[in-house]
């Protein structure tokens, strides 16, 4: 089997799959069998979700990524240039951890929402595009118009999304639904 089939993508899925593999052999587990769940694998909604794929861009909805490291999972694992939608209201986050992998796969960034100074000061030295988006259906616009085929639009916000949203759930169904209204 080969990477490319894994139905999840990046280094630590990557590395979950080997792992999981070698005690479904330990079990005796049929390899067929191995094989096919990993490549039929599907996530949970809204935990790197597959949402669409319009013109070549394809949307991913990870709105239960409500802290920095379920967000630094998944921005680890995208491996194709990232438009990541980031944020909410309530942000009192350190996102330093995301630094490095933002300025290795994040092409651009929306922020959703009345702009967290601590996120901006730390992702403009990027030199990419941070841009402000009011509504769901604005983000998911925006990054529409700024993607191009083989890129990923990625709903990973880093926060909450008190005051936007009644929870994650809300937000990634908002999320799904700008996507169908493209």
């Amino acid at each position: 089997m080969t990477i490319e089939t894994l139905a999840m993508q990046g280094h630590s899925a990557i590395r979950g799959s080997m792992a999981s593999s070698i005690l479904g052999r330990i079990g005796d587990i049929r390899n067929q069998a191995i094989k096919e769940c990993f490549r039929d694998f599907h996530c949970i909604e809204h935990r790197l979700e597959i949402v669409a794929n319009i013109h070549g861009i394809e949307f991913i909805n990870d709105s239960m990524a409500t802290n920095i490291n379920s967000t630094w999972f998944a921005l680890e694992s995208m491996i194709h240039p990232v438009i990541w939608i980031a944020g909410g209201a309530g942000t009192k986050g350190d996102y330093h951890p995301l630094a490095d992998l933002a300025a290795e796969k994040v092409k651009a960034i929306i922020w959703l929402g009345a702009p967290d100074e601590k996120f901006v000061s730390l992702f403009k030295h990027l030199d990419r595009p941070i841009t402000e988006a009011r509504s769901m259906a604005e983000a998911v616009d925006l990054a529409y118009f700024m993607g191009k085929k083989g890129d990923v639009v990625l709903l990973s916000p880093a926060c909450a999304s008190f005051g936007l949203f009644p929870d994650y759930e809300e937000r990634g169904k908002a999320f799904r639904q700008a996507v169908k209204n493209l």
